[in-house]
């Protein structure tokens, strides 16, 4: 029996959570993936937004700003990257009223740091820009982080502090009984609970409908994206958008916080939640519409595609409310992950307002060591590591620099990662130029020693991808 059941381990789930482990109460996450930060949070453009798009007086505009000032903090505790880069929404002249009015809304949404400048300015900052653009909406506050990484750092230090987290669990039921919520999964399983967070994304409409509340839908939009070697890692120095449209904020260009060039996404509204396929009609409309902000991107250098899955609600904002002990986070689409701090302080005054909390506990750790420490030591300080354990003294992923030490602590800090690519996201091994040709087969066989599993039932992603299904050479 938990205090508070949290059902989405997405980076909103996971914020929420970690908030949450500060007070003296039992709160478990369930997830349906096989590991946390498999929804939205996984694949989007990490872009922490100052919050000049949504709509003034919007839930999403208030949570933007507002998650925008928290994220900076949140990320230095957490040892989450993080990096203020800014961001310019460009525009031709004939769209220079766009750019005005964007200017306009993101002084009343209380945006800081935001002016129009002409295209002189423009070029100066930005070289590789298109030389026909005529001027831009600059916004300072602008920053970028890595989603996933925000997400394991969250949910890791939930539950160092406590909270319980329980993967492969897909909810089929909710029903109220005796003044509790029991939670049901397909496998037979159940979770009890007195309150419940419904932070489902994609499908938080169809758990708010076993909660009894049917009055919202929540559809996918597909968007892809192109991932540039480091090579180009400063072809741009900030965000670059186009003015939005009613489908979103366009083809963006990107710096990583990882060094890479990030293009994308598409914005095509689809039936199917599950449908995260990159297509040829995608890739042509990346290679279009960068060329309106961009001059000659080295799409020669593109090392990996992919393409995410956005939560859009029915209602064109945020659907944040509580009705009977259940609280439903709906359409969390674009800016959610800028908003996330925010939501979770949102999420905490309500459980406040209704008596849920009580009193915060002292036991609670606000900070957490960064999972990308090691590389980020001087060689003095990497050396006196590996006279204790010579595995950080053992590369194992030549295009990042990863060592065995860090891959098996990546198996062994919660949240562990359990396959290939948990791995990949906790420690960037196999996310280089060759994109895990040569670390594969190492890393699987540090998963299989370190899970004590079996060599062939190591999984890429969980239930379904197995890798190898024999050997070839060697004991049999």
């Amino acid at each position: 029996m938990f205090d508070i059941v949290i059902i989405g381990a997405g980076v909103v789930g996971g914020l929420v959570a970690e908030t949450l482990a500060k007070y003296d109460k039992k709160v478990c996450i369930l997830d349906k993936a096989s590991d946390v930060a498999m929804g939205a949070t996984r694949a989007n453009s990490a872009i922490v937004h100052a919050g000049f798009d949504a709509k003034e007086g919007s839930l999403k505009a208030q949570l933007n700003v507002r998650g925008s000032v928290l994220m900076e903090d949140v990320c230095r505790r957490l040892g989450v990257k993080y990096q203020n880069n800014e961001a310019l929404v460009v525009g031709f002249e004939n769209e220079r009223a766009e750019v005005e009015a964007l200017y306009e809304r993101g002084v009343k949404n209380g945006v800081q740091g935001l002016r129009v400048i002409e295209k002189d300015e423009m070029l100066a900052l930005e070289p590789n820009l298109n030389p026909e653009l005529a001027c831009a909406l600059l916004a300072t506050t602008s920053s970028i982080v890595c989603p996933y990484e925000l997400c394991l750092a969250a949910i890791g230090n939930a539950m160092d502090n406590g909270v319980e987290l329980t993967l492969d669990f897909e909810v089929t039921s909710i029903e109220k009984a005796d003044g509790k919520y029991i939670i049901k999964s397909a496998d037979g399983r159940k979770v009890e609970a007195t309150y419940v967070i419904n932070s489902a994304g994609l499908y938080s409409d169809e758990i708010a409908k076993m909660t009894g509340d049917g009055d919202f839908t929540v559809n996918a939009r597909r968007g892809e994206y192109m991932l540039l070697d480091k090579d180009c890692g400063t072809f741009t120095q900030r965000t670059i958008f186009h003015t939005p449209t009613k489908m979103g904020k366009g083809i963006l260009i990107s710096p990583t916080v990882d060094g890479n060039l990030l293009v994308g996404p598409t914005s095509v509204d689809i039936d199917d939640k599950e449908d995260n396929s990159t297509t040829a009609e995608g890739f042509a409309t990346l290679f279009a519409k960068s060329a309106e902000n961009v001059a000659n991107l080295p799409f020669n250098k593109v090392i990996t595609s992919f393409c995410g899955l956005r939560s859009t609600g029915s209602t064109g904002d945020f659907i944040i409310k509580e009705r009977d002990g259940v609280i439903t986070l709906g359409g969390i689409e674009s800016p959610g992950l800028s908003s996330a701090p925010a939501i979770a302080e949102y999420v905490e005054n309500i459980l406040n307002g209704l008596g849920a909390l009580g009193e915060k506990k002292a036991s609670f750790k606000a900070e957490r060591k960064p999972a990308h420490y090691f590389r980020e030591l001087s060689m003095e300080e990497k050396n006196e590591i590996i006279k204790k354990d010579p595995a950080y003294g053992r590369i194992v992923c030549r295009c990042e620099g990863i060592t065995e030490g860090e891959i098996v602590e990546a198996l062994t800090t919660n949240p562990c990662a359990r396959d290939l690519d948990g791995v990949k996201r906790r420690t960037r091994s196999g996310m280089g130029r060759c994109q895990g040709g040569f670390c594969s087969p190492t890393v699987v066989e540090l998963i299989a020693k370190e899970r004590n599993i079996p060599f062939e039932s190591v999984t890429k992603f969980g239930k379904g991808s197995i890798i190898n299904y024999g050997k070839t050479k060697g004991d049999n």
